[in-house]
């Protein structure tokens, strides 16, 4: 079996999926070594949008299209640093509340990027938290974790800042299950 490396993994978008809405911003980091980073914005595939999303993510959609980079361009650089980062690991997706997340990055890579490099599927920290305690659902909110489990910088709706946050999530949750 081929040793894991865990990629933290988040987005910002227009909307709720991919195809009708942009991803905004990707942002990710290697759990365990958040220094290692990827961070990007896009330009919009359209001029659709959510304005609850644009206000959460502070993005402007008319700037996006001056600054951010071609969708294609990101992907590309996307999935070989992934490629380059896990090596002859297995890169898996991690992300809080990945199910959200994951959609965009695998539609993003599978149709700009020539495939996805984490598969067919990720793990969602929300998920293996509710495994791990016990807790339903309702209590798996970031906000409602142990304090033994908070990150160690707050999140602040940046890509970047997202990831590196939920990557100390995990990693401590990783740290207490291999405790038991």
């Amino acid at each position: 079996m081929k040793q894991e490396c865990y990629f933290s993994v988040d987005i910002e978008s227009a909307g709720p999926i991919p195809g009708k809405y942009s991803m905004l911003s990707l942002g990710a980091c290697v759990v365990g070594d958040p220094a290692v980073s990827f961070y990007a914005e896009l330009k919009p595939l359209s001029k659709e949008f959510v304005p609850d999303a644009l206000k959460v993510s502070g993005f402007d959609l008319d700037r996006l299209e001056k600054t951010g980079r071609p969708p294609k361009q990101v992907m590309q650089d996307f999935r070989r640093w992934v490629e380059k980062e896990a090596g002859d690991t297995k890169a898996v997706f991690v992300g809080f509340n990945g199910c959200y997340d994951w959609q965009f990055v695998n539609w993003y890579c599978e149709s700009f990027a020539g495939g996805n490099p984490f598969g067919f599927g990720g793990i969602d920290i929300k998920s293996y938290f509710m495994g791990f305690s016990g807790e339903p659902w309702a209590k798996t909110t970031s906000s409602q974790l142990p304090q033994e489990f908070q990150p160690d910088k707050p999140q602040t709706h940046n890509a970047l800042d997202d990831a590196r946050a939920q990557a100390s999530i995990f990693q401590k949750l990783l740290a207490k299950q291999l405790s038991k």
